[in-house]
């Protein structure tokens, strides 16, 4: 029998030990097809979980376990605490896949351990308790508990609604499984969904809610640039109300995931363009009608999808984002025509990434006006845009406003 520890233990290996993204690291690793469902379930809940794992792990222990070690207990605690498996078979599995690990010396602490730990109270400090009951890194639980107060563990503790597809057509076919309608056309989060060839076709393809919504805030227009635009979602969606989009990306090989993005969906409208959304090109200057800066970020609003980002994000990498930001918005606004739209964008919960970045662009940039779009997601309206927080808005969390450039 194949043990459910083995295949979970070789993915978490790799963004451990290896720093690997989790669905780089799922993609890599061959599993059994029948055995990829459960794989996926205890990799984003072992990294969704992996504070409140740690917590138990260092209240039962004089001191901390070998990383390998420590990773085969986090798995099994998972699966005990959170899947409702067999402590015995749990406990059995994992001293079986230490064993083949070549750690046998360590097989009867494992043993021992997973068949006597108990689970230790929250810590007695507010910000300390947060971080664990809603297992997320100290330095983001201080700082949405300071934005928040009391919706902090909300906030951080909402769960992903599923998988979110937008139809081009034929929807009606796949309806019959469980689904929600979100505010958008041809938009629906599914508890599960299996891909099939109507993706390939380019019947449907799978993109968040929070990047539908985004999109749905810009005005058809002229010539759009999609300034940071890999892998191509929201531009292949706004080439159906803009005459044309340059998409801009960085790297080549993310801009050919937008080229063959557009071209599996049939937008034929759209132009991948390898370049630095921060250095000026002195051809685009006041050429569009639209821009938007859909900016690196924390990725704050989106842990829920993305649980590495509480394993590899830091709070040192804030201020250098929220530089990056400032740098691309004032390079990008250069571009824009006069009367023309900037939108500003992240999938972030965090003020400094969102408004703190508007008024220190308006600060700088009299010549631009803020306009607040509206959007039928929920959401809150902040000093300078639209906040979308994961409790409130079908999951997502992330920021966007418009300026408009005077005339």
């Amino acid at each position: 029998m194949n043990n459910p520890l083995t295949d979970p233990y070789l993915v978490l290996a790799k963004v451990y030990s290896e720093g690997a993204y989790l669905k780089q690291a799922l993609s890599s690793v061959p599993v059994e097809p029948a055995n990829r469902p459960r794989t996926s379930k205890i990799c984003y809940g072992v990294l969704e979980k992996d504070v409140y794992l740690s917590h138990i792990i260092g209240a039962n222990c004089t001191k901390q376990p070998k990383s390998a070690i420590k990773l085969v207990i986090k798995i099994a605690l998972y699966m005990l605490e959170f899947m409702g498996k067999h402590d015995y078979m749990v406990a059995d599995c994992a001293v079986e896949l230490v064993k083949k690990l070549g750690k046998s010396g360590a097989a009867g602490f494992v043993n021992a351990f997973l068949r006597s730990y108990k689970i230790p109270p929250l810590p007695s400090g507010a910000d300390e308790r947060l971080s664990v009951s809603a297992s997320a890194p100290l330095w983001l639980a201080k700082k949405i508990r300071r934005s928040y107060k009391g919706e902090a563990e909300a906030i951080l503790s909402a769960p992903s609604l599923g998988v979110c597809v937008r139809f081009e057509k034929n929807e009606e076919e796949y309806l019959s499984g469980e689904h929600i309608k979100t505010p958008f056309e041809k938009v629906y989060i599914f508890k599960n969904f299996v891909r099939d060839i109507g993706y390939d076709v380019g019947e449907y393809t799978f993109q968040s809610v929070g990047s539908v919504a985004i999109c749905s805030v810009i005005s058809p227009c002229e010539r759009l640039l999609d300034a940071c635009a890999a892998p191509g979602g929201k531009s292949v969606l706004l080439a159906k109300k803009c005459a044309f989009v340059t998409s801009q990306e960085l790297h080549p090989h993310r801009a050919e995931l937008i080229r063959s993005y557009a071209k599996r969906m049939g937008a034929e409208n759209v132009c991948p363009v390898v370049g630095d959304a921060s250095v000026f090109n002195e051809e685009w200057k006041g050429a569009f009608d639209a821009v938007l800066c859909d900016v690196p970020c924390s990725g704050s609003g989106v842990i829920n999808e993305n649980p590495d980002i509480k394993l590899f994000r830091k709070e040192e990498d804030i201020a250098f984002l929220c530089e990056i930001q400032q740098k691309i918005l004032a390079n990008c606004s250069r571009y824009v025509k006069q009367g023309g739209a900037l939108y500003y964008s992240t999938c972030s919960v965090l003020p400094e990434e969102n408004d703190s970045a508007v008024y220190n662009f308006l600060q700088a940039n009299p010549q631009f006006e803020l306009e607040i779009p509206c959007c039928t997601l929920p959401s809150r309206r902040t000093k300078f845009g639209l906040q979308f927080l994961p409790h409130i808005s079908m999951g997502a969390g992330f920021f966007v406003t418009k300026f408009v450039r005077k005339n």
